[in-house]
This record gives structure tokens, sequence and C-alpha cells, in this order.
């Protein structure tokens, strides 16, 4: 999948600011609203769309598993580059990433080694395929993968409003289904014939279902999770706090889940220092001894 797959690329390569507010747990009746009259609301609450982010990050992973923790520098010029500088305990960065619109760059420098390639090289040295836009959505917070063009069914769920993209309904059914817990309400699980027959459909039509969580306050999204009903795989983007004013309310606290048959990652990402002042270095350099991951 090509666009969750970005997101958590950085967590299985490499196997705080408390000013801000936990999102809110809201246990009331919510009165109904459309798709459009949400989606409205959402866009005047979506005021942030800088050029330059930087950050630091305390990075927490999990693969099923296995598990580590390391700290990160993030830097984020919009539509061009990510920048990562990874770094453990001790203090002395061991990895460097460039993520491009088409490319992956990358220094591992325990092993004195490099990686230069595309989407399609990066994919099949890491069975994942970087998408830039997608990571700096869920830097900054927003429904990614919203088309404020398309139509979306609304709902409401434990005191926020969801959103699901206007697939079949079947279709939305079959990414329940498959991904990881049910919460679809008055809803009832297809049989394994009919599920297989709808997937059979859906690898047609390439059919992708995006499902966003939206606190009614606010309107800022909670919660992005998109299944790719073609490859079985599920990716869930939860936007677990916010800062404050001081770090123009974007999320402190993301944690990231991506699933797929026989496997499962996730990661916990705590940011600070956030920073939207630029321009910015995004430096990266070959050292001369350096050879090409095998």
């Amino acid at each position: 999948m090509k666009g969750p797959a970005a997101l958590i690329i950085l967590v299985l390569l490499f196997a705080s600011c408390k000013s801000g507010r936990r999102l809110p747990l809201i246990h009331r009746d919510l009165p109904a609203r459309s798709g459009d009259r949400i989606i409205e609301r959402m866009l005047v609450a979506d005021t942030i769309h800088p050029r330059y982010y930087t950050a630091k990050a305390n990075v927490d992973i999990d693969m099923g598993g296995s598990s580590r923790g390391f700290k990160a520098q993030v830097k984020s010029v919009r539509d061009s580059a990510a920048w990562i500088s990874i770094v453990p305990a001790l203090g002395i960065e061991v990895a460097r990433i460039v993520v491009t619109p088409d490319s992956v760059k990358m220094l591992d420098k325990l092993h004195d080694q490099y990686f230069l390639g595309d989407s399609a090289r990066t994919k099949k040295k890491f069975g994942l395929q970087p998408d830039l836009t997608l990571l700096q959505q869920a830097l900054l917070g927003t429904a990614i993968g919203l088309d404020p063009q398309e139509r979306y069914r609304s709902d409401r769920e434990d005191g926020q409003y969801v959103l699901t993209s206007k697939e079949r309904r079947k279709f939305i059914r079959a990414a329940e289904d498959i991904s990881p817990g049910d919460t679809l309400a008055h809803d009832r699980d297809m049989g394994e014939r009919r599920l297989e027959r709808t997937l059979r459909k859906a690898e047609e039509r390439e059919a992708i279902v995006f499902r966003y969580w939206v606190e009614p306050e606010s309107f800022r999204v909670t919660r992005v999770q998109i299944v790719d009903l073609v490859r079985d795989q599920t990716a869930d983007v939860r936007y677990e706090e916010r800062g404050g004013i001081e770090q123009a309310y974007l999320p402190i606290r993301i944690r990231i889940t991506l699933s797929e048959p026989g496997r499962l990652a996730s990661g916990l990402l705590e940011i600070s220092r956030i920073d939207l002042d630029g321009p910015l270095q995004l430096n990266f350099k070959i050292p001369e001894k350096y050879e090409p991951m095998p």
C-alpha cells in the first residue's frame, strides 16, 4: 500500500512538549450533520499549512515481538523532502534518511553503508513504498487523503463524528471485517465466501476505504484509517494529543499501526520543540568509505 506504508517506513527500516492537552473523550449525543457540513467545518479548522517543519521526537516501535526506542530529529519542506536523523540513547547519530516525492536516500552509520533508490527500488528492498505527502500530512495532524470534492458518509461514534469514503456499502463492510477491531455500529460480519467475492470485486476497482474520526468541538481529526481491500492492508493513524497555541495545535503524540496478513507493526511518536520557521538545510553527503547496501 503506497500511502499507509510511508507513515511507518521509519519504523520498519530501523527495528517533550508537555504544555499540550489530551484529546478529550466525549460521551454525549451529537447533532446529526451531513458529510459536506462536517468537511466545511474541518476546512475552517485546518488553517496551518507551513512550508517548513522541524521537531524532535521520541520514537517507540513494536514489530510483533520485538520493540525498541530511539530519538529522532525531523525536518520537512512541504512537497519537497523530509529529513530524519536517528539517534539512540548514547546521543550519536546512527542513521540519516531523506524522503523525496520519488526517492529515498539513507545512511547506515553503524555499518558504513548507504542506500539510494526510487520508489520501486525502495519497495523491493524494504517491502514498502514511501509517500512524502502522506508523511508530511501526518506530522501536521491533517485528514490524510481527504478530498473535499468527494462525497463521504457521516456517522457518530463514541462522541465523535466519523466520515467514511462513499464506496459501496459492501466494500465498507469488507474493510471493517479485515481491520483490527470492529467499530461500525449495528454491523454484521460478512460470511467467508461473500467476503472473498467482495474482495475480488474490490480488486477490479482497486478499492481503498478511508475513514476519519473528527472531534466535534474543534473539528480537528483525531484518527485516520485507510484500508486497502486489494492488498488486505490497514493503516491506522491516531493523533492522541495536540499541543497548545505555542505548537499551533499540531500533534505532539501520534500512534501509527500498519497491519497486513502475518505482520503487525506499530510506532508511537512523542514530538517536542516544533518550529515552523525556514529555510532549512537538509544535509545528506555519502562518505567515501561507505559501501552500497547489499
